[in-house]
Protein backbone atom coordinates (compact mmCIF):
# COMPACT_ATOMS: atom_id res chain seq x y z
CA UNK A 1 0.00 0.00 0.00
CA UNK A 2 0.92 3.66 -0.80
CA UNK A 3 2.65 5.30 2.30
CA UNK A 4 0.91 7.97 4.33
CA UNK A 5 2.22 10.58 6.93
CA UNK A 6 0.65 9.45 9.75
CA UNK A 7 -0.35 11.95 13.16
CA UNK A 8 -0.38 9.97 16.39
CA UNK A 9 -1.87 12.46 19.29
CA UNK A 10 -1.59 10.53 22.44
CA UNK A 11 -1.71 12.32 25.90
CA UNK A 12 -0.11 9.75 29.16
CA UNK A 13 -2.68 11.11 31.63
CA UNK A 14 -5.65 10.05 29.54
CA UNK A 15 -5.61 6.82 30.94
CA UNK A 16 -5.62 7.91 34.79
CA UNK A 17 -9.23 9.02 34.73
CA UNK A 18 -12.28 7.20 36.04
CA UNK A 19 -16.23 7.63 35.61
CA UNK A 20 -16.08 5.82 39.10
CA UNK A 21 -16.50 2.45 39.98
CA UNK A 22 -18.77 0.13 38.10
CA UNK A 23 -18.93 2.70 35.06
CA UNK A 24 -19.02 1.05 31.27
CA UNK A 25 -16.23 3.99 30.25
CA UNK A 26 -13.40 3.28 30.71
CA UNK A 27 -10.38 5.94 29.69
CA UNK A 28 -7.76 3.52 30.53
CA UNK A 29 -8.36 1.71 26.99
CA UNK A 30 -6.76 4.33 25.68
CA UNK A 31 -3.48 3.91 27.98
CA UNK A 32 -3.88 -0.09 26.52
CA UNK A 33 -3.87 0.89 23.20
CA UNK A 34 -0.97 3.15 23.15
CA UNK A 35 0.82 0.35 25.09
CA UNK A 36 0.03 -2.28 22.17
CA UNK A 37 0.80 0.24 19.17
CA UNK A 38 4.81 0.85 21.16
CA UNK A 39 4.81 -3.44 21.38
CA UNK A 40 4.11 -3.64 17.75
CA UNK A 41 6.56 -1.01 16.85
CA UNK A 42 4.41 1.20 15.40
CA UNK A 43 5.87 4.62 17.03
CA UNK A 44 8.90 5.21 15.19
CA UNK A 45 6.90 4.88 11.57
CA UNK A 46 4.64 7.95 12.30
CA UNK A 47 4.49 11.31 14.35
CA UNK A 48 3.86 11.17 18.22
CA UNK A 49 2.45 14.15 19.66
CA UNK A 50 0.85 15.20 22.54
CA UNK A 51 -1.82 17.64 22.01
CA UNK A 52 -2.02 21.17 23.31
CA UNK A 53 -5.18 20.88 25.64
CA UNK A 54 -8.43 22.47 24.43
CA UNK A 55 -8.90 26.10 26.46
CA UNK A 56 -12.62 26.86 27.42
CA UNK A 57 -12.89 29.48 25.08
CA UNK A 58 -11.80 26.68 22.12
CA UNK A 59 -14.57 24.49 23.33
CA UNK A 60 -17.32 27.38 23.13
CA UNK A 61 -17.10 26.89 19.35
CA UNK A 62 -19.80 24.78 19.47
CA UNK A 63 -20.90 24.57 23.20
CA UNK A 64 -22.78 26.93 25.21
CA UNK A 65 -20.60 29.47 27.44
CA UNK A 66 -22.65 28.44 30.61
CA UNK A 67 -22.14 24.74 29.85
CA UNK A 68 -18.20 24.96 29.60
CA UNK A 69 -18.39 26.89 32.85
CA UNK A 70 -20.20 24.18 34.43
CA UNK A 71 -17.84 21.48 33.07
CA UNK A 72 -14.51 23.97 34.67
CA UNK A 73 -16.21 23.99 37.99
CA UNK A 74 -18.05 21.07 38.74
CA UNK A 75 -16.93 18.58 41.31
CA UNK A 76 -18.87 15.58 42.64
CA UNK A 77 -19.09 17.45 45.71
CA UNK A 78 -21.11 20.29 43.95
CA UNK A 79 -23.16 18.13 41.00
CA UNK A 80 -26.13 18.17 42.90
CA UNK A 81 -26.43 21.95 43.28
CA UNK A 82 -24.39 23.08 39.62
CA UNK A 83 -26.92 20.73 37.77
CA UNK A 84 -29.83 22.06 39.92
CA UNK A 85 -30.36 18.46 41.50
CA UNK A 86 -29.80 16.28 37.85
CA UNK A 87 -32.12 18.60 35.79
CA UNK A 88 -29.67 20.54 33.94
CA UNK A 89 -25.98 19.84 32.16
CA UNK A 90 -25.75 16.24 33.46
CA UNK A 91 -29.02 14.56 33.07
CA UNK A 92 -29.61 10.80 34.62
CA UNK A 93 -26.97 8.53 35.63
CA UNK A 94 -25.12 7.94 32.49
CA UNK A 95 -22.20 11.02 33.04
CA UNK A 96 -21.30 11.27 36.39
CA UNK A 97 -19.06 14.68 37.70
CA UNK A 98 -15.80 12.73 38.20
CA UNK A 99 -12.73 14.45 39.77
CA UNK A 100 -10.69 16.19 36.69
CA UNK A 101 -13.69 16.25 34.58
CA UNK A 102 -12.76 19.51 32.67
CA UNK A 103 -9.11 18.31 32.01
CA UNK A 104 -10.44 15.17 30.85
CA UNK A 105 -12.85 16.92 27.98
CA UNK A 106 -10.01 19.60 27.10
CA UNK A 107 -7.30 16.36 26.49
CA UNK A 108 -10.11 14.18 24.46
CA UNK A 109 -10.83 17.80 22.34
CA UNK A 110 -7.37 19.08 22.28
CA UNK A 111 -6.09 15.74 20.29
CA UNK A 112 -9.17 16.44 17.52
CA UNK A 113 -8.47 19.96 16.95
CA UNK A 114 -4.99 19.51 17.08
CA UNK A 115 -5.27 16.81 14.22
CA UNK A 116 -7.58 18.68 12.37
CA UNK A 117 -4.89 21.47 12.66
CA UNK A 118 -2.40 18.72 10.87
CA UNK A 119 -4.53 17.79 8.85
CA UNK A 120 -5.36 21.46 7.49
CA UNK A 121 -1.51 22.61 7.35
CA UNK A 122 -0.37 19.65 5.23
CA UNK A 123 1.09 18.30 7.86
CA UNK A 124 -0.09 14.53 7.58
CA UNK A 125 -2.41 12.62 5.57
CA UNK A 126 -3.58 10.76 8.22
CA UNK A 127 -3.85 11.91 11.90
CA UNK A 128 -5.31 9.74 14.61
CA UNK A 129 -6.46 10.48 18.03
CA UNK A 130 -8.54 7.69 19.82
CA UNK A 131 -9.01 9.83 22.97
CA UNK A 132 -11.90 11.57 21.02
CA UNK A 133 -14.70 10.33 18.65
CA UNK A 134 -17.45 10.95 21.86
CA UNK A 135 -20.47 11.70 19.62
CA UNK A 136 -23.03 12.39 22.04
CA UNK A 137 -22.40 15.45 23.82
CA UNK A 138 -24.82 18.03 22.75
CA UNK A 139 -24.10 21.72 22.86
CA UNK A 140 -25.60 22.48 25.95
CA UNK A 141 -25.99 19.14 27.51
CA UNK A 142 -24.16 15.78 28.30
CA UNK A 143 -25.19 12.46 26.98
CA UNK A 144 -24.02 8.65 26.72
CA UNK A 145 -20.38 9.20 28.45
CA UNK A 146 -20.01 12.31 26.43
CA UNK A 147 -19.33 15.53 27.56
CA UNK A 148 -17.73 17.86 25.20
CA UNK A 149 -17.93 17.15 21.49
CA UNK A 150 -14.23 17.12 19.86
CA UNK A 151 -15.54 15.48 16.88
CA UNK A 152 -17.94 18.66 15.86
CA UNK A 153 -14.86 20.92 17.64
CA UNK A 154 -12.78 19.15 15.23
CA UNK A 155 -14.84 19.20 11.66
CA UNK A 156 -15.55 23.24 12.46
CA UNK A 157 -11.68 23.34 12.34
CA UNK A 158 -11.76 21.47 8.76
CA UNK A 159 -14.28 23.62 7.63
CA UNK A 160 -11.64 26.35 7.86
CA UNK A 161 -10.16 25.31 4.66
CA UNK A 162 -11.91 22.47 3.48
CA UNK A 163 -14.49 22.94 1.35
CA UNK A 164 -16.85 19.97 2.38
CA UNK A 165 -16.18 17.36 5.04
CA UNK A 166 -17.87 14.02 5.37
CA UNK A 167 -18.09 12.36 9.00
CA UNK A 168 -18.43 8.75 8.82
CA UNK A 169 -19.67 6.59 12.44
CA UNK A 170 -19.43 3.03 12.41
CA UNK A 171 -20.38 2.88 16.06
CA UNK A 172 -23.23 0.78 17.48
CA UNK A 173 -24.69 3.85 18.76
CA UNK A 174 -25.83 6.47 16.40
CA UNK A 175 -24.15 9.68 16.68
CA UNK A 176 -26.56 12.09 17.05
CA UNK A 177 -24.71 14.72 18.53
CA UNK A 178 -22.71 15.56 15.33
CA UNK A 179 -25.83 15.12 12.83
CA UNK A 180 -27.82 17.54 15.30
CA UNK A 181 -24.53 20.18 15.11
CA UNK A 182 -24.69 20.10 10.69
CA UNK A 183 -28.20 18.83 10.51
CA UNK A 184 -29.20 22.71 8.38
CA UNK A 185 -25.68 22.51 6.34
CA UNK A 186 -24.34 20.88 3.44
CA UNK A 187 -20.89 21.64 3.72
CA UNK A 188 -20.48 18.44 6.06
CA UNK A 189 -22.66 15.24 5.17
CA UNK A 190 -23.35 13.06 8.18
CA UNK A 191 -23.59 8.85 7.91
CA UNK A 192 -23.97 6.68 10.25
CA UNK A 193 -24.13 2.74 10.55
CA UNK A 194 -25.56 2.19 13.25
CA UNK A 195 -28.55 -0.03 15.73
CA UNK A 196 -32.13 0.79 15.44
CA UNK A 197 -35.22 0.02 17.51
CA UNK A 198 -35.07 0.07 21.68
CA UNK A 199 -31.86 1.04 21.59
CA UNK A 200 -29.70 4.07 22.56
CA UNK A 201 -30.12 6.94 21.19
CA UNK A 202 -33.40 6.18 19.79
CA UNK A 203 -32.52 8.32 16.86
CA UNK A 204 -31.09 7.90 13.23
CA UNK A 205 -34.09 6.58 11.04
CA UNK A 206 -33.82 6.95 7.44
CA UNK A 207 -36.40 9.59 7.12
CA UNK A 208 -34.49 11.89 9.57
CA UNK A 209 -32.64 13.23 6.10
CA UNK A 210 -31.37 16.87 7.17
CA UNK A 211 -33.35 20.04 7.01
CA UNK A 212 -33.06 23.16 5.21
CA UNK A 213 -30.38 23.65 3.53
CA UNK A 214 -28.85 20.54 4.80
CA UNK A 215 -31.44 18.09 3.28
CA UNK A 216 -30.36 15.31 1.92
CA UNK A 217 -26.97 15.66 3.77
CA UNK A 218 -27.61 13.26 6.92
CA UNK A 219 -27.65 9.90 5.78
CA UNK A 220 -28.24 7.48 8.41
CA UNK A 221 -28.06 3.04 8.17
CA UNK A 222 -30.39 1.86 10.54
CA UNK A 223 -29.49 -1.76 11.35
CA UNK A 224 -30.65 -5.17 13.70
CA UNK A 225 -28.83 -7.44 15.89
CA UNK A 226 -25.92 -9.70 14.69
CA UNK A 227 -24.82 -7.61 11.85
CA UNK A 228 -21.54 -10.06 10.45
CA UNK A 229 -18.45 -8.75 8.53
CA UNK A 230 -19.78 -9.39 5.25
CA UNK A 231 -23.37 -8.32 5.47
CA UNK A 232 -21.78 -4.73 7.20
CA UNK A 233 -19.11 -4.78 4.36
CA UNK A 234 -22.19 -5.51 1.50
CA UNK A 235 -23.63 -1.58 3.02
CA UNK A 236 -20.62 0.45 3.94
CA UNK A 237 -18.49 0.18 0.87
CA UNK A 238 -21.05 0.65 -1.83
CA UNK A 239 -22.88 3.52 0.40
CA UNK A 240 -19.66 5.52 1.22
CA UNK A 241 -18.63 5.00 -2.66
CA UNK A 242 -21.78 6.86 -3.24
CA UNK A 243 -21.09 9.60 -1.54
CA UNK A 244 -17.46 10.06 -2.49
CA UNK A 245 -18.99 10.42 -5.81
CA UNK A 246 -21.52 12.57 -5.25
CA UNK A 247 -20.30 14.75 -2.09
CA UNK A 248 -16.86 14.47 -3.41
CA UNK A 249 -15.26 15.30 0.31
CA UNK A 250 -12.07 17.25 0.71
CA UNK A 251 -11.53 15.72 3.94
CA UNK A 252 -13.01 12.69 6.01
CA UNK A 253 -13.91 12.22 9.63
CA UNK A 254 -13.76 8.64 10.72
CA UNK A 255 -15.65 7.34 13.99
CA UNK A 256 -14.11 4.06 14.91
CA UNK A 257 -16.40 3.61 17.95
CA UNK A 258 -15.51 -0.10 18.94
CA UNK A 259 -18.66 -1.01 20.58
CA UNK A 260 -19.65 -2.65 17.40
CA UNK A 261 -17.48 -5.49 17.68
CA UNK A 262 -18.71 -8.80 18.86
CA UNK A 263 -18.76 -9.26 22.59
CA UNK A 264 -19.23 -6.02 23.83
CA UNK A 265 -20.95 -5.40 26.81
CA UNK A 266 -23.06 -2.64 25.68
CA UNK A 267 -23.15 -3.77 21.60
CA UNK A 268 -25.09 -5.73 19.80
CA UNK A 269 -23.43 -6.33 16.58
CA UNK A 270 -21.00 -9.10 15.64
CA UNK A 271 -18.35 -7.94 13.40
CA UNK A 272 -14.66 -8.82 14.17
CA UNK A 273 -11.16 -6.87 14.31
CA UNK A 274 -10.48 -7.39 10.40
CA UNK A 275 -14.47 -6.82 9.63
CA UNK A 276 -14.12 -3.16 12.07
CA UNK A 277 -10.67 -2.42 10.65
CA UNK A 278 -11.83 -3.22 6.53
CA UNK A 279 -13.87 0.29 7.02
CA UNK A 280 -10.97 1.91 8.13
CA UNK A 281 -8.85 0.73 5.05
CA UNK A 282 -11.07 1.37 2.45
CA UNK A 283 -11.01 5.07 3.16
CA UNK A 284 -8.02 4.64 3.55
CA UNK A 285 -7.97 3.89 -0.15
CA UNK A 286 -10.14 7.03 -1.33
CA UNK A 287 -6.38 9.62 -0.97
CA UNK A 288 -8.64 11.69 0.99
CA UNK A 289 -6.95 13.90 4.02
CA UNK A 290 -7.95 11.70 7.08
CA UNK A 291 -8.91 11.89 11.08
CA UNK A 292 -9.50 8.77 12.75
CA UNK A 293 -11.25 8.87 16.45
CA UNK A 294 -11.90 6.40 19.07
CA UNK A 295 -15.60 6.84 20.36
CA UNK A 296 -17.71 3.58 22.04
CA UNK A 297 -16.18 0.16 22.73
CA UNK A 298 -16.72 -1.48 26.20
CA UNK A 299 -14.63 -4.67 26.33
CA UNK A 300 -11.61 -3.03 27.07
CA UNK A 301 -9.07 -5.53 25.38
CA UNK A 302 -11.10 -5.69 22.15
CA UNK A 303 -10.95 -2.14 22.07
CA UNK A 304 -7.11 -2.02 22.73
CA UNK A 305 -6.86 -4.67 19.75
CA UNK A 306 -8.85 -2.91 17.31
CA UNK A 307 -7.76 0.35 17.58
CA UNK A 308 -3.92 -0.55 17.63
CA UNK A 309 -4.53 -3.13 14.56
CA UNK A 310 -6.22 0.48 12.47
CA UNK A 311 -3.32 2.37 13.83
CA UNK A 312 -1.19 -0.37 11.86
CA UNK A 313 -4.07 0.18 8.68
CA UNK A 314 -3.25 3.42 8.68
CA UNK A 315 0.29 2.82 8.30
CA UNK A 316 -0.19 0.60 6.01
CA UNK A 317 1.12 -2.14 7.80
CA UNK A 318 -1.37 -4.83 8.57
CA UNK A 319 0.04 -7.37 6.58
CA UNK A 320 3.42 -7.41 8.69
CA UNK A 321 1.48 -7.35 12.38
CA UNK A 322 1.82 -10.71 13.87
CA UNK A 323 -1.44 -12.11 15.21
CA UNK A 324 0.48 -13.63 18.45
CA UNK A 325 0.41 -10.37 20.71
CA UNK A 326 4.17 -9.23 21.83
CA UNK A 327 4.94 -8.76 25.79
CA UNK A 328 3.13 -5.65 27.22
CA UNK A 329 2.66 -3.70 30.25
CA UNK A 330 -1.16 -5.54 30.09
CA UNK A 331 -0.20 -8.76 28.34
CA UNK A 332 -1.77 -10.76 31.35
CA UNK A 333 -5.43 -9.35 30.27
CA UNK A 334 -5.14 -10.69 26.74
CA UNK A 335 -5.43 -14.41 28.21
CA UNK A 336 -5.65 -17.34 27.23
CA UNK A 337 -5.19 -16.97 23.65
CA UNK A 338 -2.82 -13.61 23.77
CA UNK A 339 -3.61 -13.17 20.15
CA UNK A 340 -4.65 -9.44 18.39
CA UNK A 341 -7.94 -10.68 17.43
CA UNK A 342 -11.74 -10.41 18.33
CA UNK A 343 -13.85 -13.38 16.95
CA UNK A 344 -17.07 -13.59 15.96
CA UNK A 345 -19.74 -15.47 18.19
CA UNK A 346 -22.67 -17.49 17.05
CA UNK A 347 -25.28 -14.58 17.20
CA UNK A 348 -27.78 -14.60 14.48
CA UNK A 349 -28.01 -12.14 12.08
CA UNK A 350 -31.40 -10.45 11.42
CA UNK A 351 -30.72 -8.04 9.49
CA UNK A 352 -29.93 -10.73 6.45
CA UNK A 353 -32.68 -12.90 8.16
CA UNK A 354 -35.62 -10.81 7.15
CA UNK A 355 -34.29 -9.29 4.07
CA UNK A 356 -34.13 -5.48 5.93
CA UNK A 357 -30.59 -4.96 4.34
CA UNK A 358 -31.21 -4.87 0.95
CA UNK A 359 -34.17 -2.37 1.27
CA UNK A 360 -32.00 -0.10 3.40
CA UNK A 361 -29.20 -0.25 1.12
CA UNK A 362 -31.74 0.46 -1.75
CA UNK A 363 -33.05 3.42 0.02
CA UNK A 364 -30.04 5.02 1.23
CA UNK A 365 -28.53 4.76 -2.52
CA UNK A 366 -31.75 6.04 -4.19
CA UNK A 367 -31.39 9.42 -1.42
CA UNK A 368 -27.92 9.69 -2.30
CA UNK A 369 -29.10 9.67 -6.07
CA UNK A 370 -31.58 12.64 -5.29
CA UNK A 371 -28.09 14.73 -4.34
CA UNK A 372 -27.30 16.28 -7.93
CA UNK A 373 -23.79 17.90 -7.26
CA UNK A 374 -21.64 18.43 -4.73
CA UNK A 375 -22.13 22.03 -2.52
CA UNK A 376 -19.43 24.54 -3.41
CA UNK A 377 -18.40 27.36 -0.92
CA UNK A 378 -16.75 30.48 -1.90
CA UNK A 379 -13.32 30.42 0.05
CA UNK A 380 -10.81 33.45 0.65
CA UNK A 381 -7.66 33.51 3.06
CA UNK A 382 -8.00 32.79 6.75
CA UNK A 383 -6.16 34.26 9.39
CA UNK A 384 -4.20 32.09 11.21
CA UNK A 385 -5.24 33.69 14.65
CA UNK A 386 -7.99 35.63 15.96
CA UNK A 387 -7.91 39.86 15.73
CA UNK A 388 -7.84 39.69 19.65
CA UNK A 389 -4.73 37.14 19.39
CA UNK A 390 -2.54 39.14 17.21
CA UNK A 391 -3.73 42.78 19.20
CA UNK A 392 -2.14 40.57 22.39
CA UNK A 393 -5.77 39.89 23.73
CA UNK A 394 -5.82 36.52 24.33
CA UNK A 395 -8.60 35.00 26.62
CA UNK A 396 -5.46 34.09 29.22
CA UNK A 397 -4.39 37.94 29.45
CA UNK A 398 -7.99 38.99 30.52
CA UNK A 399 -8.04 39.81 34.04
CA UNK A 400 -11.38 40.19 35.98
CA UNK A 401 -12.39 41.51 39.17
CA UNK A 402 -14.76 40.51 41.93
CA UNK A 403 -17.82 43.13 40.34
CA UNK A 404 -17.27 41.03 36.65
CA UNK A 405 -17.93 37.60 38.28
CA UNK A 406 -20.80 38.93 40.08
CA UNK A 407 -22.37 40.02 37.23
CA UNK A 408 -21.53 37.22 35.07
CA UNK A 409 -23.04 34.69 37.68
CA UNK A 410 -26.29 37.07 37.93
CA UNK A 411 -26.58 37.17 33.97
CA UNK A 412 -26.41 33.15 34.07
CA UNK A 413 -28.70 32.68 36.42
CA UNK A 414 -31.39 35.09 34.89
CA UNK A 415 -30.92 33.26 31.58
CA UNK A 416 -31.33 29.87 33.20
CA UNK A 417 -34.96 31.37 35.04
CA UNK A 418 -36.16 32.29 31.33
CA UNK A 419 -34.29 29.45 29.59
CA UNK A 420 -36.82 26.63 32.27
CA UNK A 421 -40.24 28.06 30.84
CA UNK A 422 -38.89 28.83 26.62
CA UNK A 423 -37.48 24.90 27.19
CA UNK A 424 -40.67 23.52 28.15
CA UNK A 425 -42.94 24.91 25.72
CA UNK A 426 -40.79 24.07 23.01
CA UNK A 427 -38.73 20.75 23.70
CA UNK A 428 -42.18 18.63 23.13
CA UNK A 429 -42.85 19.96 19.72
CA UNK A 430 -40.10 19.37 17.11
CA UNK A 431 -40.95 20.17 13.37
CA UNK A 432 -40.27 16.99 11.13
CA UNK A 433 -36.94 16.71 9.72
CA UNK A 434 -38.27 15.82 6.09
CA UNK A 435 -41.06 17.63 5.70
CA UNK A 436 -40.04 20.16 2.80
CA UNK A 437 -43.04 21.93 2.15
CA UNK A 438 -42.44 24.09 5.34
CA UNK A 439 -45.50 22.96 7.18
CA UNK A 440 -45.56 22.81 10.67
CA UNK A 441 -46.39 19.87 12.44
CA UNK A 442 -45.51 17.33 15.24
CA UNK A 443 -43.04 15.06 14.64
CA UNK A 444 -44.25 11.35 16.47
CA UNK A 445 -40.68 9.82 15.26
CA UNK A 446 -38.27 8.49 17.31
CA UNK A 447 -36.59 12.17 17.63
CA UNK A 448 -39.13 12.60 20.31
CA UNK A 449 -37.21 11.10 23.17
CA UNK A 450 -35.39 14.29 23.23
CA UNK A 451 -38.00 15.88 25.41
CA UNK A 452 -37.13 17.38 28.85
CA UNK A 453 -38.79 15.27 30.55
CA UNK A 454 -37.39 11.75 29.41
CA UNK A 455 -33.79 10.57 28.66
CA UNK A 456 -32.68 7.17 27.36
CA UNK A 457 -29.84 5.87 28.94
CA UNK A 458 -27.14 3.95 27.55
CA UNK A 459 -26.80 1.54 30.05
CA UNK A 460 -30.16 -0.15 29.91
CA UNK A 461 -31.82 1.76 26.53
CA UNK A 462 -34.46 2.39 29.04
CA UNK A 463 -36.42 6.14 28.96
CA UNK A 464 -36.26 7.64 32.22
CA UNK A 465 -38.46 10.44 33.85
CA UNK A 466 -36.12 13.20 34.59
CA UNK A 467 -38.22 15.25 37.15
CA UNK A 468 -38.00 19.40 36.40
CA UNK A 469 -37.27 21.89 39.21
CA UNK A 470 -41.03 22.36 39.79
CA UNK A 471 -41.69 18.65 39.95
CA UNK A 472 -38.56 18.49 43.09
CA UNK A 473 -38.64 18.71 46.25
CA UNK A 474 -36.69 22.16 45.62
CA UNK A 475 -38.25 25.07 43.39
CA UNK A 476 -36.61 28.39 42.69
CA UNK A 477 -38.40 31.42 44.10
CA UNK A 478 -36.54 33.64 42.50
CA UNK A 479 -33.57 34.24 44.95
CA UNK A 480 -32.01 30.43 44.67
CA UNK A 481 -33.52 26.97 45.58
CA UNK A 482 -35.70 26.68 48.76
CA UNK A 483 -37.03 23.11 50.31
CA UNK A 484 -40.33 23.11 49.88
CA UNK A 485 -43.20 20.78 50.84
CA UNK A 486 -42.59 17.52 49.59
CA UNK A 487 -46.68 16.26 50.26
CA UNK A 488 -47.42 19.36 48.24
CA UNK A 489 -48.66 18.86 44.92
CA UNK A 490 -46.13 20.04 41.68
CA UNK A 491 -46.66 23.68 40.80
CA UNK A 492 -47.44 24.22 37.00
CA UNK A 493 -45.37 26.42 35.41
CA UNK A 494 -46.02 29.78 34.06
CA UNK A 495 -45.79 31.08 30.35
CA UNK A 496 -44.08 33.52 31.25
CA UNK A 497 -41.81 34.73 34.91
CA UNK A 498 -41.96 37.82 36.44
CA UNK A 499 -39.06 38.70 38.84
CA UNK A 500 -41.19 41.85 40.13
CA UNK A 501 -43.77 44.11 39.78
CA UNK A 502 -42.90 47.39 39.47
CA UNK A 503 -44.68 50.75 39.78
CA UNK A 504 -42.33 52.81 37.84
CA UNK A 505 -43.11 53.68 34.07
CA UNK A 506 -41.50 55.12 31.13
CA UNK A 507 -42.76 58.70 30.14
CA UNK A 508 -42.58 59.77 26.66
CA UNK A 509 -42.94 62.79 26.62
CA UNK A 510 -40.65 64.06 29.45
CA UNK A 511 -38.13 61.11 28.56
CA UNK A 512 -38.30 60.26 31.77
CA UNK A 513 -39.00 57.15 34.55
CA UNK A 514 -41.86 58.04 36.44
CA UNK A 515 -43.11 56.13 39.69
CA UNK A 516 -46.47 56.51 40.84
CA UNK A 517 -47.22 57.33 44.64
CA UNK A 518 -50.86 58.54 46.13
CA UNK A 519 -51.73 59.19 42.41
CA UNK A 520 -48.98 61.25 41.79
CA UNK A 521 -46.36 60.86 39.36
CA UNK A 522 -42.80 61.55 40.64
CA UNK A 523 -39.45 61.35 38.93
CA UNK A 524 -37.05 59.14 40.44
CA UNK A 525 -33.31 58.12 39.70
CA UNK A 526 -33.68 54.66 38.13
CA UNK A 527 -30.84 53.20 39.96
CA UNK A 528 -33.41 53.65 43.20
CA UNK A 529 -35.95 52.55 41.79
CA UNK A 530 -34.14 48.96 40.68
CA UNK A 531 -32.40 49.25 44.59
CA UNK A 532 -35.93 49.23 46.14
CA UNK A 533 -37.70 46.69 43.36
CA UNK A 534 -39.12 48.74 41.36
CA UNK A 535 -41.45 50.55 44.09
CA UNK A 536 -39.83 54.18 44.14
CA UNK A 537 -39.93 56.20 47.16
CA UNK A 538 -43.05 58.14 49.04
CA UNK A 539 -44.04 61.75 47.52
CA UNK A 540 -41.58 62.93 50.57
CA UNK A 541 -38.92 61.30 49.60
CA UNK A 542 -38.68 59.14 52.14
CA UNK A 543 -38.56 54.78 51.85
CA UNK A 544 -41.64 53.59 53.34
CA UNK A 545 -39.94 50.42 55.07
CA UNK A 546 -37.48 53.06 56.98
CA UNK A 547 -40.80 55.12 58.22
CA UNK A 548 -42.08 51.90 59.43
CA UNK A 549 -38.53 50.88 61.13
CA UNK A 550 -38.55 54.02 62.42
CA UNK A 551 -42.19 53.41 63.93
CA UNK A 552 -41.60 50.23 65.38
CA UNK A 553 -38.62 51.55 67.30
CA UNK A 554 -40.40 54.47 68.53
CA UNK A 555 -42.92 51.95 69.86
CA UNK A 556 -40.48 50.02 71.59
Amino acid sequence: MSKRRVAYYYDHDVGAFTYGLGHPMKPQRMRITHELVSAYGMLDKMHVLRARRATAEEITRFHTDEYVHFLSKVTPETVEELTYHGTRFLVGDDNPAFDGLFEFCSLSAGGSIEAAHRLTSGAADIAINWAGGLHHAKKREASGFCYVNDIVLGIIELLRYFPRVLYIDIDCHHGDGVEEAFYTTDRVMTCSFHKFGEYFPGTGTQEDRGRGKGKGYAVNVPLKDGITDDAFKSIFEPVISKITEVFQPSAIVLQCGADSLAGDKLGCFNITMNGHANCVQFVRKLGVPLMLLGGGGYTVKNVGRTWAYETACALGIEEDIDPNMPWNEYFEWFGPRYRLEVVRNNMEDLNVKDGSLDKIRETALRHLSELRHAPSVGLQDIPGESLGEHLGFSSRQLQTDELDEKLAQHMRFMNSLLEVDGSEESDDLEVDSDDSSGSRRVNRSSRRIRSSKQRMSIVDNQLHHIPSREDSAFHDSGCGWLNSDPQAPPKTPSIRRLFFQSDARWDDRLQRVLVRADGLAMPVNVADVMEDGGHGVEPDGSDPEDEMEVEEEGES
